[in-house]
């Protein structure tokens, strides 16, 4: 097959692969009911003038299933690590005893749970469009191409075809089990 028509599906395949990338890191951020250190993965705090990601000035753990502790570095950062946190309007009320942050994660109400799987569909969503925007870009680019048969073009395409086809699949897949991982009390 034609070097130009391997490249183009290369480079199909790797923007749909960083598509479901990014679905998966948006799921991490889609809590599900149990306490994870990355709920606070968009924290930012105020660390001496600059705004620092909460996992560089603290250490972040979940000693159990509702309840998350963080522990800064720097006991003078503890202010700032409270404010970030409410800042990043996570819907966390956290308590600050002098040490450590304490933020107690509450149960989530069926109301919620439904929003939160509305939120993973608009992420799937999302990365469905990524994965046929490169297949879009992809057969533009095979129409381009001036020293390749009409064969080759239609089988090239094709296989962008069945790429498009089996990542859609696997976002939905993941959505699926995301949907499951919400809704399940």
């Amino acid at each position: 097959m034609n070097e130009d028509i391997n490249f183009i599906l290369d480079s199909t395949k790797e923007a749909m692969d960083n598509a479901i990338k990014h679905l998966e890191k948006q799921f991490v951020n889609i809590r599900a009911g149990k306490a994870s250190p990355a709920m606070l993965g968009s924290v930012m705090v105020n660390y001496y003038g600059s705004q620092t990601p909460l996992s560089q000035v603290a250490n972040v753990n979940t000693p159990d299933g509702r309840t998350i502790s963080v522990q800064p570095w720097e006991k003078n950062m503890l202010q700032e690590i409270e404010k970030g946190i409410q800042i990043a309007n996570l819907g966390f009320n956290p308590m600050n005893n002098g040490d450590i942050i304490i933020i107690n994660v509450p149960p989530l109400t069926e109301e919620r749970r439904r929003e939160l799987a509305k939120v993973a569909k608009a992420e799937a969503e999302d990365a469905k469009i990524g994965v046929r925007s490169a297949r879009k870009d992809a057969n533009t680019d095979i129409k381009k191409l001036e020293d390749v048969s009409e064969d080759l073009q239609k089988g090239a395409e094709q296989d962008v075809q069945h790429l498009t086809d089996k990542y859609v699949k696997k976002i939905d897949e993941l959505l699926e089990s995301k949907e499951k991982e919400i809704m399940t009390v």
